[in-house]
This record gives C-alpha cells, sequence and structure tokens, in this order.
C-alpha cells in the first residue's frame, strides 16, 4: 500500500540479485484492485514471470495470479477487508483526509492511494477473489516478521495464512518492512531455492 518501484525491498532485491541469472521487475499499480488487477494480468501475460512476490497488501494481488509460484513477504491478508469496512469514514467530511495522514505517500514511483469511497467498497470482492485462486492451490510460501506491528491490529496474521495455506511459512525476528539482513538471508535465498 503505497509502495511501488523504488521501494526498499524491491532496490535491495535488484542490488542483492546484480549480476546473477534472476531478473527482479516490479510494477507500480492502481490502489483502485480492479484497475490494479487488469494492470497486473498485462503484465504476466507480457513477462511470463517464472516467480511472484506479494509483500504487505500486494499480497491478494499475488494470490490472484494463477499457474506460478508465490513468495509474500509480510502478507497482509486482513488488509482488504480492513479497507472495504473503512469505506464508510470516506463519505464523512475530512474522512479521506484523515486516512491520508494516517498512510502518507512517499515521493517517487509509488502508488498514489486514493481513499474514495468505490474504490475501497472493491477490496471485498478483491479478497474473495484471491481466496477463490488460493483454494485451486499452487506453490505459497510466506514470511512473517515477529514484531509486525499489523499484527497487533489483525491486518497481518500467521493463523489466516495458515488456515489457507497450511504450515507454508516463516517468521524472523524483524518487523514488517522486512530488515536488510533478512532479506539477504532469508529472502534471496528462498527466490533461488523456488527458482531451483
Amino acid at each position: 500500500m503505497g509502495g511501488g518501484g523504488d521501494s526498499r525491498i524491491p532496490r535491495l532485491l535488484n542490488e542483492m540479485l546484480a549480476g546473477s541469472e534472476i531478473r527482479t521487475v516490479v510494477r507500480t499499480y492502481d490502489f483502485d484492485p480492479e484497475a490494479g488487477r487488469k494492470q497486473i494480468a498485462c503484465w504476466v501475460e507480457d513477462l511470463r514471470p517464472d516467480l511472484v512476490i506479494g509483500e504487505s497488501l500486494g499480497a491478494a494481488h499475488a494470490i490472484r495470479v494463477r499457474d506460478v509460484p508465490h513468495l509474500f513477504v509480510s502478507p497482509s491478508l486482513g488488509a482488504p477487508v480492513f479497507l472495504y469496512r473503512l469505506a464508510w469514514l470516506t463519505r464523512l467530511p475530512g474522512g479521506s483526509a484523515l486516512l491520508h495522514r494516517i498512510w502518507p505517500v512517499k515521493e517517487g514511483d509509488r502508488q498514489p492511494l486514493r481513499f474514495e469511497y468505490d474504490i475501497m467498497k472493491k477490496y471485498r470482492p478483491h479478497w474473495e477473489d484471491a481466496c477463490r485462486a488460493a483454494s485451486e492451490g499452487g506453490c505459497y510460501y510466506a514470511f512473517f516478521g515477529k514484531r509486525d506491528h499489523y499484527r497487533k491490529w489483525g491486518i497481518v496474521k500467521v493463523s489466516t495464512w495458515r488456515k489457507m495455506f497450511g504450515n507454508t511459512f516463516q517468521e524472523y525476528d524483524g518487523t514488517h518492512f522486512m530488515e536488510e539482513e533478512f532479506i539477504h538471508d532469508l529472502l534471496v535465498p528462498k527466490i533461488r531455492e523456488i527458482l531451483g
């Protein structure tokens, strides 16, 4: 949410995998989940990726990509329903502005956040479609930070992951925003393992 091409994890992955046979591609997609789904579908068709990585709110989009292995960092499986439930707030004077103060957008190639009622109401069907895609099976693995502050909110829940995908995850002693040492020691080796 609010991430993009110049976010920290994609930048570090590009640096750590530079010179290898692995090429990383990052795209910034629309905050509207339906528009984002269409953009991602076009990129998947064009790029034909061997692996899809979803981070935080991007997990629901990644899950919707079928027939490719998936890897997740701090998958916020509760976020789509959370955003759907907050849609009413945008109808109040100052409601959208409040959400923008809570989740400000950084400069650069980042996803513009548009806290609008019609957009936020689309997150529930977006999540339902992700659940349908997940039920079809596939290769899913996730990393969860033990000190992830979104776990207290219920936005990131290991129990939801376990219910959907079993014990295909690992916890690390970090935060929601996977620290560089864990990217190097956990994420990159898992990418290499999945890609063979």
